[in-house]
């Protein structure tokens, strides 16, 4: 008999011990077999195996060692003297990577989505107008996000693989007078880099507040939260840091702060509350308080995701990943690829975008290069899905080996996949 039914057998011969021992009525293993109808999963009862890919996608990256043993320590209550400390390091941590002295400076209990999701319900109202730059899938995101919220939400549109220039967001805020714009920095469906020098200046000047998306740039890229005058930004933890996802650093501006607290309704939803969640963290000046069981091994490995990148310095990060980048570009024009983003000054330094290479199906392409190399790289997402290729060296594997790796497949692949004689 094979090893799991054998458990299987076993258990449900076993499963009559688990009640009282002196309950009235039929003999106990018949009353046991009574009551379940659903044996355990089969699957279950075998081993867990996790096939050992090299994550060059556009995220998550792959976690280092120390990250990984971080995240296996023991767990600690919420409220523990010593994770409340821990939750302060990880703030302080944040602080750093965003070069912000924001108060207000935490990490939500969630992915890079759920503090987009953050970000926007504790901003917006019902009624406010929301300006969203849509360049790929994270902007049409937050425009659906604010458009649930009840707000008037208008988009600012730029074809794939450009930004937006001061000129285009002012006209925009001109034509529509927003109180939020939303921007993403580091566009992962398309490969762009969005500058965002005079973009707060510009916002403030017409009583507007900033919010900007960095999952897939803080640490990649050169992001200044208070000189550049950002109101909100928020992050991941799965990019750049190298830790798992399901957490996601966010802070935000006095200015954004008194918005909030002018707010006529409560925000939406209780989880993602920032009164409450400023509390927890530490924010506010007040006896922290009791609100959500975090994800502690998550924080543990956030935190040591912030201190990696503190060790290497945020400039040494942000040349490393601009160097292996541009490494990584020069390597498939040689392929006779042609890149995704025109200019080089766009091109955003954690995930490359090439063009599906006239004749080839992607499909064929990334499974090609995960099967026999054992290499995650991926097609486009959202609107630039079947239009291109993204490749990503970020955090722990933003290495120059890494792009001799994915080089090497990519040849491999164009050798061997069908190509089309249309």
């Amino acid at each position: 008999m094979h090893s799991a039914a054998v458990r299987g057998a076993a258990w449900a011969a076993s499963a009559a011990p688990l009640l009282p021992a002196r309950l009235p009525g039929p003999p106990r293993r018949a009353m046991a077999a009574g009551l379940l109808r659903i044996a355990p999963p089969e699957r279950l009862l075998q081993p867990l195996a996790v096939s050992q890919r090299l994550l060059l996608g556009p995220g998550p990256s792959n976690v280092p060692p120390r990250i990984r043993a971080a995240g296996g320590q023991q767990l600690l209550g919420p409220m523990h003297p010593e994770m409340l400390q821990i939750m302060d390091e990880i703030k302080a941590g944040i602080q750093y990577a965003f070069q912000t002295h924001n108060p207000l400076t935490l990490a939500i209990s969630g992915t890079g989505h759920c503090a987009m999701e953050a970000a926007l319900l504790n901003l917006v109202e019902q009624g406010d107008t929301v300006l969203v730059a849509v360049n790929g899938i994270w902007g049409e995101r937050a425009a659906d996000i604010a458009g649930r919220l009840g707000a008037n939400v208008h988009k600012l549109l730029k074809p794939l693989g450009e930004y937006f220039t001061l000129r285009d967001i002012e006209e925009g805020l001109v034509r529509h007078k927003p109180l939020v714009l939303f921007i993403t920095h580091g566009e992962s469906s398309t490969g762009v880099l969005q500058p965002l020098e005079g973009l707060g200046e510009l916002c403030h000047r017409h009583g507007c507040l900033l919010l900007v998306d960095s999952v897939a740039s803080l640490g990649g890229a050169p992001i200044l939260m208070d000189q550049q005058e950002i109101d909100v930004l928020y992050s991941g933890s799965q990019k750049v840091l190298s830790a798992p996802p399901g957490s996601a650093p966010i802070s935000f501006s006095e200015r954004a702060r008194e918005k909030m607290l002018r707010r006529k309704t409560k925000p939406r939803s209780f989880y993602l509350d920032m009164g409450w969640l400023a509390n927890y963290w530490g924010c506010d000046g007040k006896p922290r308080m009791y609100h959500h069981t975090a994800p502690i091994n998550s924080f543990f490995s956030l935190r040591e995701g912030l201190a990696m990148l503190a060790e290497l310095g945020l400039e040494s990060s942000w040349e490393r990943h601009r160097a292996n980048c541009t490494y990584l570009c020069e390597g498939l024009q040689d392929l006779g690829l042609e890149l995704f983003v025109k200019e080089e000054k766009a091109r955003l330094p954690t995930v490359t975008t090439v063009k599906v290479p006239t004749g080839y199906d992607w499909k064929e392409i990334t499974a090609f290069v995960m099967n026999k190399h054992a290499i995650e790289i991926a097609g486009g997402l959202g609107p630039s899905a079947g239009k291109v290729l993204r490749i990503g060296l970020m955090g722990y594997n933003s290495t120059r080996a890494n792009a001799d790796k994915v080089l090497c497949a990519l040849r491999d692949a164009l050798q061997h996949c069908h190509q089309s004689k249309l």
